[in-house]
Formats: C-alpha cells, sequence, structure tokens
C-alpha cells in the first residue's frame, strides 16, 4: 500500500471519529421552529415596505371631502380611496388579510362622518387614528430609517409569523406587526397603526 494511500485512509479515519449527528429537530411539533431565510425574507419584505410608504406613496390615508361651505368634511373620498387600494395591491407588500382591514376601516369612517356620529372640521386634526402616522405609530422618524429597520422577537407559526420592529434611534421604540405567506411569499397581514376598534373609536 502506497504512502497516498494510506493518507487517505487515514484522512477518512479522521473524519468520521470527529463527525458528531446534530440534535434532531422535530419540524413538525415546534412550530416556533422557523428557518435563517425566514427572517431575512421578512426583514427585506418590512424594509422594502417601507421605502415604497416613504418615497413612492403619493396618496393619504382615507381623503376627505367637504360640505358646500368647505368648512366641514362629510364623508371620505370613495374614489380616492379606490385607487389608493390599487396602488396597495399592485406593491404585492400586502396581504388579502391587510388590504380588507384597510378597506373595511375607510368604509366605517366614511358612514361615521356621514351618520354625523364623528364631526371632522377643516384645519382639525381628524377625529379617528391617534393623532400620529399610523405606519409607525410616531410622529417623528429618522431619515431613511427603512434601511435600519430590525425584525426583533420573530415567532412563526406555519405561515404566519409575528413580530416588532424597531429601528436605528435609541429607546424603547417597537412597532407589531403580522405578516403571512401568500402563494410561498410572506405579505403584510396586520400592522398595530391600523387596528380596527382603535382606529375608528368614538370618544
Amino acid at each position: 500500500m502506497n504512502i497516498n494511500k494510506l493518507l487517505f485512509l487515514f484522512s477518512l479515519w479522521i473524519l468520521a471519529v470527529s463527525f458528531k449527528p446534530a440534535d434532531s429537530v422535530d419540524l413538525k411539533n415546534d412550530k416556533n421552529f422557523y428557518f435563517k431565510t425566514d427572517k431575512q425574507e421578512i426583514e427585506s419584505l418590512i424594509r422594502k415596505a417601507y421605502q415604497w410608504i416613504e418615497t413612492k406613496n403619493n396618496n393619504t390615508d382615507f381623503d376627505p371631502v367637504t360640505n358646500k361651505k368647505g368648512d366641514k368634511y362629510t364623508g371620505l373620498d370613495l374614489t380616492a380611496h379606490k385607487k389608493r387600494m390599487e396602488a396597495l395591491k399592485k406593491t404585492n407588500f400586502f396581504s388579502q388579510q391587510f388590504l380588507d382591514n384597510y378597506n373595511k376601516i375607510a368604509l366605517k369612517l366614511d358612514t361615521n362622518l356621514k351618520n354625523k356620529k364623528i364631526e371632522w372640521l377643516v384645519g382639525d386634526l381628524p377625529p379617528f387614528g391617534n393623532d400620529s402616522n399610523p405606519w409607525c405609530s410616531c410622529q417623528d422618524y429618522p431619515d431613511e430609517y427603512w434601511k435600519t429597520m430590525a425584525v426583533n422577537n420573530l415567532k412563526v407559526d406555519n405561515n404566519k409569523a409575528s413580530f416588532y420592529w424597531t429601528w436605528s434611534w435609541k429607546g424603547d421604540f417597537k412597532y407589531k406587526t403580522t405578516v403571512v405567506k401568500e402563494n410561498g411569499v410572506w405579505k403584510i397581514a396586520s400592522l398595530e397603526g391600523f387596528n380596527f376598534d382603535e382606529f375608528t373609536k368614538i370618544y
């Protein structure tokens, strides 16, 4: 037996004795197990979605219409709302669940304004929401914050996931979000600032 063959056999023996099988993981029973790519894909989704929101989003949420005097809002501009829905859907960032909830909020606000359950004078803050930007529940934010957004406390359950996202500013800021997989693609299912009950609450 020549020296090369001996060296080859010795190498195989070293690999055999040093190899230790990884601890087995029961993927079927561990619903919170997720591959690294899930977090990467979800973080990428959130960053791209908020880049679109801040740089390519030309529409505002829930545009109102005024009365003849021009001093009071009497409902929402449903034509503008329809275009808004189409723009959100076209991005492919938002699930049907999110779109349905967003539409439900708009129709409820429109009804409340028309039925005079809420009053919105021109120049005043809207009588719904919480006086902050619903996309981040904030009134101020870092420049180009989507570049530093990070996903924390990620919990994945099959085709659903929940987490908080944060940004580069120090502090305890966090924003609750859920996502779902539609046709194998992660999409935003809910955002903390668009909770239907909270957003449409009448004070």
